[in-house]
């Protein structure tokens, strides 16, 4: 980590190859994520609330999603979410960006996330309305990730300035 905070990865090529097959990666999840939810479901509180609450009209009566189910799924992607986030948000901070920039990605991305999650939740033992928070909060995060995986690209491939350089620039004199 010590390469990013000194601003010495924008020299380190083996570095910034590493952070841009990562962030590869993440581009693929993120697609991949766009991929399942159209498998499953729409972009209409409805057809949020038939996968998740089942369809007593389909032919074969579709029951909702039982408290295992939604547990094991809960259990991987909370776990997995987090350290996405994290690790995405982490690296962010070392980008030359505004505190307040910074801080509202990282809440904007955890809270999205969180809210994603909990949403599937909500809908099953709450009430169908929070389909409307399941699906804002899906949107709402996927453009978070990509926003992350976009500025966190240009960083790696604009090598020269960095948030240690930088915010050392900014810093009044004593």
């Amino acid at each position: 980590m010590r390469f990013v905070v000194t601003g010495e990865w924008s020299r380190n090529s083996m570095l910034r190859l590493i952070l841009c097959f990562f962030l590869v990666y993440v581009a693929l999840f993120w697609v991949t994520n766009w991929i399942l939810w159209f498998q499953k479901m729409g972009l209409t509180p409805g057809s949020i609330v038939t996968y998740i609450l089942g369809d007593p009209n389909s032919e074969f009566g579709q029951p909702a999603r039982p408290l295992g189910s939604l547990a094991e799924v809960s259990h991987f992607h909370l776990f997995a979410m987090g350290m996405l986030v994290m690790t995405l948000t982490h690296l962010l901070l070392f980008l030359p960006v505004s505190m307040r920039t910074k801080g509202t990605l990282v809440v904007v991305a955890f809270v999205s996330a969180l809210l994603d999650e909990g949403g599937t939740w909500l809908v099953r033992y709450a009430h169908p309305t929070f389909a409307w928070l399941k699906l804002i909060s899906f949107l709402v995060f996927q453009v978070a990730l990509l926003g992350l995986v976009v500025a966190l690209l240009v960083g790696v491939w604009r090598p020269g300035r960095n948030a240690y350089t930088d915010s050392e620039a900014r810093r009044p004199a004593h």
